[in-house]
């Protein structure tokens, strides 16, 4: 299956459900390392190329959230899978503002796990394949350039921070200009995963912080724009 270079990092402090995730991803070819707490989980990251992080939140030294943040802070932008005993919708949000690609509670099904592993690649080599030419990646609207194969933005000459949802939402609204989007496309576009009752409120979470990156809060041009009842659309 051309996996055999594919590592990827469970972060579980519970030894039988670290072996349980192991013995599952190991079928399917993968390179596994484990980590049984938050600071091994850093180290790890920081001495390997990883390709996909499965992360627990409740772990000794550093839990989940604050292992998610160094990684994300150290710009590393593999995809990470949240699998936690926490089940509410505020920890499930709460994981994906953060920078999760998908969160899964326990105790969960093996299968639906690799299913997530395997849909998290696909979506990540997708995204990150090299592309001919700059300009055909980069998407210049006024002074905004989005460039994909960089995964940059840039507002008059002044680069802007994102993170990866962030900068997904913004590069899917502002490909298809005057579209109107609905959160719930969103949400299936950029987490790639099926839609639930919260994921309104994590995208309107996100697009919140992406317009305050983009200066909307002063009264500057409006990139996106809310279409009431509707979704969202990209003005460029």
């Amino acid at each position: 299956m051309g996996m055999q270079r594919t590592t990827i990092l469970i972060a579980e402090d519970d030894p039988d459900i670290a072996e349980l995730i192991a013995l599952h991803l190991g079928k399917e070819g993968y390179q596994l390392l484990k980590a049984a707490d938050g600071r091994e989980a850093v180290r790890l990251v920081q001495t390997n190329t990883i390709d996909l992080v499965i992360l627990d939140i409740m772990m000794p030294h550093m839990d989940g959230y604050e292992v998610i943040r160094v990684i994300r802070e150290q710009q590393h932008r593999m995809p990470i899978i949240f699998l936690s005993a926490k089940t509410s919708d505020f920890d499930k949000i709460t994981g994906l503002v953060m920078g999760a690609d998908d969160y899964m509670t326990k105790p969960f099904n093996p299968m639906e796990l690799l299913a997530r592993v395997n849909a998290q690649l696909r979506r990540f080599k997708q995204l990150n394949q090299p592309v001919s030419s700059v300009h055909q990646s980069a998407l210049i609207a006024g002074g905004l350039t989005i460039d994909q194969e960089q995964r940059t933005v840039t507002l008059y000459n002044e680069r802007i921070e994102l993170t990866p949802k962030e900068f997904d939402i913004l590069y899917l609204l502002a490909s298809h200009p005057k579209k109107v989007f609905s959160a719930e496309h969103i949400f299936q576009q950029v987490w790639g995963e099926a839609y639930y009752e919260s994921g309104g409120n994590t995208v309107m979470v996100h697009i919140r912080t992406l317009r305050k990156k983009l200066g909307e809060d002063k009264k500057q041009q409006q990139w996106i724009k809310t279409v009431w009842g509707v979704g969202y659309a990209f003005q460029g």
